[in-house]
């Protein structure tokens, strides 16, 4: 299915649709304010393997983030967050950067890394908002995978066309972009700065 959503006002409609899918179990590609991502519910751990296969990784070696609404979700899936880093966060985020932190008893197990870590993100995008509140919890996200031709993931007609298959819905809301986020890591006194991707780093 696509479905196009307006990126500026989204359609409330067409949100519940979108949240419906995943309360399913459904897979969804959207946009975000960086790249076209593919995600499910965080809860749903079929959902989260079948992204995988889509991706073709190991699920214990996958680097998964959340996306989630605003900071008061970080004391729901997140644990020893200092206040430097803390501060960071409120600085960065809404924004294309994702966040490494050490993971809460509350994320599910398949979602984390080996160092028992997470990764968050809040992107600057009203549709990615409107899915977040409509369902009432983070959704797990990564990248489409990419190929050297730009349009197969920037495109959604043409995201659409390769992946209808594989998916249960593609949210058109425009062009995507090309580069990434901005991956930082909080987990220790100072932060590290993993892969600069579209937003700036100056700590």
């Amino acid at each position: 299915m696509l479905i196009h959503i307006h990126p500026e006002n989204p359609q409330a409609r067409n949100i519940q649709t979108v949240a419906a899918v995943l309360k399913k179990g459904g897979i969804i590609i959207y946009p975000t304010d960086t790249i076209y991502g593919i995600g499910c519910d965080i809860y749903n751990k079929d959902a989260v393997e079948k992204i995988c296969r889509i991706k073709k990784m190991d699920p214990k070696k996958a680097h998964f983030s959340f996306i989630c609404k605003d900071l008061s979700n970080l004391s729901l899936y997140a644990r020893n967050v200092s206040n430097p880093a803390f501060r960071i966060l409120k600085k960065y985020l809404p924004g294309p950067y994702t966040f490494i932190l050490q993971a809460s008893r509350e994320v599910p197990k398949i979602l984390k890394t080996k160092k028992d870590t997470v990764g968050i993100r809040i992107p600057d995008n009203n549709i990615c908002q409107a899915i977040i509140e409509a369902l009432g919890n983070p959704i797990m996200t990564a990248s489409l995978p990419m190929e050297e031709d730009v349009e197969y993931y920037t495109d959604p007609e043409i995201i659409h066309d390769t992946f209808e298959n594989l998916v249960d819905l593609v949210i058109d809301a425009g062009p995507g972009g090309i580069i990434a986020s901005t991956v930082i890591d909080c987990t220790e006194n100072e932060p590290v700065l993993i892969r600069q991707g579209l937003g700036g780093w100056h700590e």
